[in-house]
């Protein structure tokens, strides 16, 4: 009965007052201790909710209102009575003349009691500079051996790396300067992502030693995937610890392995379709042994086009060729188990049920500054069978002129990373204006990583059918020549 009634108190919510970059999305859902806790940006309100009752929370113990912004990488976590959400905050916000104001923007650390329904603000830090801000905080991991909280930070312009921070005092202690966008705790070590997510994506892999504090860097930026090419700007979307392995999911695909114990990190192709698709902005669920992750459709996007770079730009981030996927990771299986559409921003499991934060908008960029929300933020409420029924039908379809684009200009071929498990129908359409070579690789999620399997077909110009009845596991694909005219329909039902 609590279940339900914390399910009752969720709703919809349309644009708002919250000055900032396009769409924000709700964020940090944590359910714990019959508690539900969630972050609704761009309006910076911190929801709690317990039975009937709903405290909100507007971050004013960061500054004057009103206040806007709030959590896009779900940094949350629990520690006994103690719920921490972190984040960043303007407080309050400065919206003139198109643009915004950083000068009020925090990166913060809370502090919530669930006991008593106390609230304190831990940490903050601000640089108070017009254009530029501190690193957000995007990852909150505790820390058992030091009874402390460790911050990644990488989405800003100074203060980034790895903060430890006391629960007790607030105190922080900087442990590297190498920008940390996500983390998780496996073994007795903590392991971050590190590099540029809008530019070229991960680059490595920092391994924390929780009991000897000593860092160990494993450079990733090159890793071939199992199919035979790499990653194209692999940007992190979140991390898991699972099976002794760090799990690195990315835009096009997941790295996977654990040096600590001799097995290098490897890359295995998924949903890579040269477009923005990816698992940014969306958090990993833990569920059934597994992990749940959403390849979200429209989490990032340019608006105005003044170059012809922006041009480009405003392409790939605004190309949608497939619904936003949710792929229930159960190694060696990948499984789609629900489709949805341009974002899913956060998920947690509530009883028996799992609950989804969804956006129709994307987040902008600089010079696309709105005084409200663009988006139309909810909730999805699903049932835990989803994870064990019939996939549902996807079709995704995209123009050959990128695949092109991408092989012309970047020598890159590999593309796809399509999970074909529960479908009974499955097809690949392409319609050609020449003659071509269609390579299909099959693999799976088999731990460690081995190899990928390939067959060749020949293309011929009009409508080509190719039937995938025969594959199973994960299928990625590479056309041999380059043919800007025409279209790729991949069929799944």
């Amino acid at each position: 009965m609590s279940v339900d009634k914390i399910i009752s108190h969720l709703h919809s919510y349309p644009p708002r007052y919250g000055p900032e970059w396009g769409s924000g999305g709700i964020f940090g859902l944590k359910y714990y201790k019959k508690m539900l806790y969630y972050t609704l940006a761009f309006e910076a309100e911190a929801h709690f909710i317990k039975d009937y009752d709903e405290q909100i929370y507007n971050f004013r113990m960061l500054g004057k209102g009103p206040t806007s912004g709030g959590d896009t990488y779900n940094a949350v976590e629990a520690v006994d009575d103690f719920l921490y959400f972190g984040g960043w905050v303007h407080a309050p916000a400065i919206f003139k003349d198109g643009k915004i104001s950083f000068k009020n923007k925090y990166s913060h650390v809370h502090e919530y009691n669930i006991e008593d329904d106390s609230l304190r603000l831990l940490w903050k830090d601000s640089i108070h500079h017009r254009t530029k801000w501190a690193g957000e905080v995007s990852d909150i991991i505790y820390d058992p051996y030091e009874d402390r909280l460790l911050i990644a930070r990488q989405d800003g312009d100074k203060n980034l790396g790895v903060y430890a921070i006391d629960r007790g005092t607030g105190e922080d202690k900087k442990l590297t300067n190498s920008p940390a966008l996500k983390g998780d705790v496996l073994h007795d070590s903590a392991f971050f992502t590190s590099g540029d997510n809008f530019s070229i994506g991960i680059q490595k892999v920092m391994c924390f030693d929780l009991i000897d504090n000593k860092w160990t860097d494993f450079p990733v930026d090159n890793l071939i995937s199992i199919d035979g090419e790499d990653i194209l700007v692999n940007s992190v979307g979140d991390v898991a610890s699972l099976y002794n392995r760090f799990f690195v999911f990315t835009r096009g695909g997941i790295i996977i392995g654990n040096p600590l114990s001799g097995e290098n990190f490897r890359a295995v192709r998924l949903l890579d379709f040269f477009t923005f698709q990816s698992p940014m902005r969306s958090n990993a669920l833990y569920i059934n042994g597994g992990v749940l992750v959403a390849y979200n459709a429209h989490h990032d996007a340019l608006y105005s086009v003044k170059t012809l770079e922006d041009k480009i730009k405003y392409t790939i981030t605004n190309a949608i060729v497939a619904p936003t996927l949710l792929v229930y990771i159960t190694p060696p299986v990948a499984k789609i188990v629900g489709t949805f559409g341009a974002r899913i921003t956060s998920m947690e499991s509530v009883g028996d049920k799992i609950v989804i934060g969804t956006n129709t908008s994307p987040n902008l960029g600089s010079e696309d500054a709105l005084p409200y929300d663009a988006g139309h933020r909810g909730f999805s409420i699903i049932d835990m069978n989803l994870l064990h029924n019939q996939p549902p039908p996807v079709h995704i379809t995209f123009p050959l002129a990128l695949i092109s684009l991408v092989m012309q200009k970047m020598k890159h071929h590999n593309f796809g990373g399509i999970p074909l498990t529960g479908y009974k129908n499955k097809k690949l359409i392409i319609y050609a204006s020449k003659s071509n070579k269609l390579t299909v690789y099959e693999y799976d999620l088999s731990l460690p990583l081995t190899y990928s399997r390939s067959d060749t077909f020949t293309i011929m110009p009009g409508r080509n059918i190719i039937d995938l009845s025969s594959f199973y596991g994960i299928v990625s694909f590479s056309l041999k020549d380059i043919d800007a005219v025409g279209e790729i329909k991949i069929v799944l039902e």
